[in-house]
């Protein structure tokens, strides 16, 4: 069979023939699947590069997630982040991280949009606790790929009103937001004052756009901050004073800091709000071509044997 596999932290994913993987025992908790289509998602790309915690053997086969078909015939969503990779035309997986795709669910859109709801998904389900009804929700980095997506997986588990910031006005236009605030060019010079009260934060871009947002905070209720993604800084310089003077409670969310059964078990609720998910331009390209395109942005790829 063949696969994508990366053999040096500094060189591209290549194309490679290797052995197809034994088929599993009769009995065994282990499923074969055939791959229909795998996304090329930012965490993936890090992992590939070695620069994700998660990743750090070679040689690595990238991929965290895919669609696929069993030996029955059964479509099915899978999860391989903590088993191996998904670049490959065949891939043994654990049944147990596998789940059924719903009927009306495009593959090819799962295979795009499931990582990058999962983000929202288990920081709203697994790393929040007691959010009121009709919350109020604030993406910080809605226009990027999972904080868009996390507006409707929000709007699905109960908040009444998302805010979106980011920087991209005009990208942000096209989102369903109740509210939208624009960082400035000088993050100090962003205007939050009409911000008033919310209850969670879901944070894609950490660095100075987040203590900036944190200083600026004059919420009258707790507030839960849910550390995601880095667009904008590995480190951030929060002053203690920020939390010590307002109800703030902040928490990360990944691999750690939840633990992957919660990430299977919050599947089946995940693929069914995908039903009402507008479907998302896609580049479809056969995994041959894995390196070509690996650096090239523009619309969100998928990969098909």
């Amino acid at each position: 069979m063949h696969t994508a596999l990366v053999t040096s932290w500094d060189h591209l994913p290549t194309y490679a023939e290797v052995e197809t993987p034994a088929f599993p025992s009769e009995g065994s908790d282990i499923v074969q699947i055939k791959l229909i289509a795998t996304g090329l998602h930012r965490l993936v790309k890090s992992r590939a590069a070695g620069t994700h915690y998660s990743a750090k053997t070679l040689p690595h086969i990238p991929g965290v997630d895919g669609v696929g078909t069993t030996p029955s015939g059964q479509v099915v969503y899978f999860s391989t982040i903590g088993t191996g990779g998904s670049f490959s035309e065949v891939i043994n997986v654990p049944k147990k991280d596998t789940t059924p795709l719903p009927v009306g669910v495009d593959p090819l859109q799962a295979a795009a949009l499931v990582n990058p709801a999962l983000s929202s998904w288990l920081a709203l389900a697994y790393r929040t606790f007691n959010l009121p009804e009709n919350f109020t929700a604030v993406i910080h980095g809605v226009t990027t790929a999972s904080g868009a997506i996390s507006i409707n997986v929000a709007k699905a588990l109960g908040a009444g009103r998302v805010i979106g910031v980011a920087r991209n006005a005009k990208a942000m236009e096209a989102l369903d937001l109740d509210q939208r605030i624009t960082l400035r060019e000088k993050i100090e010079e962003t205007d939050f004052s009409t911000l008033g009260d919310v209850d969670v934060v879901l944070d894609y871009l950490y660095g100075a756009p987040v203590v900036h947002l944190l200083k600026s905070l004059n919420s009258k209720r707790p507030v839960q901050v849910v550390q995601i993604g880095s667009m904008a800084g590995t480190e951030a310089a929060l002053p203690g004073a920020v939390l010590r003077s307002k109800d703030i409670t902040l928490r990360g969310s990944g691999p750690g800091a939840f633990k992957i059964s919660d990430l299977v078990d919050s599947l089946p609720g995940l693929l069914n709000v995908l039903k009402s998910v507008p479907e998302r331009d896609l580049r479809v390209v056969s995994l041959v071509d894995v390196k070509k395109v690996w650096n090239q942005g523009g619309e969100r790829i998928v990969f098909i044997p």
